[in-house]
């Protein structure tokens, strides 16, 4: 197994390093400071994006550094899982790098979807104005309800009824669906079918944000912060009545498209995981070397320097892990890569988690302010522990395959 990234994927991760130093790094922490600034809460009615995030999109959809998670030479970057990987780590040490490449959760998982499943109609419609970065989408699968982390408990039913299709339900922590530029919604619903497996018995359809009996109820925050402004919604649907066109590759196939669209997004996820966690890491170098206490820096006090090998150690097993499960994807696709993507899962956040948790300790109180972006590594790294599937659920899959693989499977326990 070779992790070296192509010549291809070399060139691009340089220019997108060239473009952060230059483009993002200077202006993000005046950008966020805008966002506090002209954005009001949970009041998404009124969220804006500063002006200069368009001027960086255009910038760098001109330099060429534009869709680079799609694996399609036309359409994206052309390159692989792999490849793409390192390409998302230096992204995700920004909290804006991923939106100036049109790189970002969950609009790419959308597009992806839309570029394996969806119809011409669809793509001509919807991928190619996401594509394009003219509007944004949001996915709605979790709900209030039900224990989501068994997706097949939702409540919410597309079902069919005079030609048409009939969507009702609650979903929640839909994430994007407060940006002012979303248009379109994946949501995921339950279409009952007696003669079909319960894996074959959900959608996934397409929802203009405007349809009649669309309603957003409101925006969620994370320890506080609404994220504005992208936001986390609650979205009900009441009796909203769309063309059968509006499935994507028809009904039923709902839990197929949901892993053909985790499976490279969970890459993405991890590695700007490990991206956030490296920024956190040279945080907390710079901060531990240039603040002195009892005549010592800070990283040579108290049990310190070990942590700050330990975090070492964490965040390069972590990425090791990640580039195997991409490389794995790439050999044999995301099915038989399941139990890796699983582990990555489960690793990538959980290391995020700690090593930021290690650096606002080191930075005191200014750790647990807007001062850094540490506290929104921190958000960011604890709620991906829950979004796609929590800690557990991957846990459990990931012993269920390894006793599988030293033949202790189901059928063979109840024997």
């Amino acid at each position: 197994m070779d992790f070296e990234p192509s010549a291809k994927a070399a060139d691009y991760l340089s220019r997108v390093k060239q473009f952060m130093r230059d483009e993002i790094v200077p202006i993000e922490p005046a950008f966020w400071a805008e966002v506090r600034k002209t954005n009001h809460g949970g009041d998404w009615r009124v969220w804006t994006w500063p002006a200069t995030l368009e001027e960086l999109k255009q910038k760098a959809k001109a330099a060429g550094l534009w869709n680079m998670f799609l694996p399609d030479d036309e359409l994206g970057a052309g390159l692989s899982v792999l490849d793409y990987a390192l390409i998302a780590e230096e992204s995700g040490r920004s909290l804006i790098a991923p939106t100036v490449f049109n790189c970002n959760a969950p609009d790419s998982g959308n597009m992806e979807v839309l570029w394996k499943y969806g119809s011409d109609e669809q793509k001509e419609q919807w991928l190619k104005p996401l594509l394009d970065g003219k509007v944004r989408s949001a996915f709605c699968m979790t709900e209030p309800d039900v224990a989501s982390s068994d997706a097949t408990n939702m409540s919410a039913t597309a079902v069919i009824e005079n030609g048409e299709i009939v969507l009702n339900g609650k979903k929640w922590w839909s994430s994007g669906i407060g940006d002012p530029h979303t248009r379109i919604l994946i949501v995921m619903a339950h279409t009952p079918d007696s003669e079909k497996s319960r894996y074959h018995q959900h959608s996934m359809v397409l929802v203009p944000l405007d349809a009649p009996g669309v309603e957003v109820i409101r925006m969620l925050p994370v320890f506080g912060a609404y994220d504005e402004p992208h936001g986390h919604g609650e979205v009900h649907f009441r009796n909203v009545r769309l063309p059968l066109s509006a499935f994507i590759a028809g009904p039923g196939r709902g839990f197929e498209i949901a892993q053909g669209r985790l499976g490279p997004g969970r890459i993405h996820h991890a590695m700007r995981c490990i991206g956030a966690a490296e920024a956190s890491y040279e945080l907390m170098v710079h901060r531990g070397m240039s603040r002195v206490a009892f005549s010592k820096p800070l990283m040579k006090l108290g049990g310190n320097a070990e942590r700050l090998a330990e975090a070492r150690m964490e965040i390069d097993q972590a990425r090791l892990l990640t580039l195997y499960a991409a490389w794995r994807i790439d050999k044999v696709g995301g099915l038989g890569a399941m139990k890796e993507i699983s582990e990555i899962k489960v690793v990538a956040p959980n290391v995020l988690q700690r090593v930021v948790d290690m650096a606002i300790q080191i930075h005191g109180g200014a750790g647990v302010s807007d001062d850094t972006f540490l506290s929104a590594f921190f958000i960011q790294g604890r709620s991906i522990r829950i979004a796609d599937g929590p800690d557990e659920v991957h846990q459990s899959l990931i012993a269920k395959l390894e006793l599988a693989r030293f033949g202790y499977a189901k059928s063979k326990q109840k024997s």
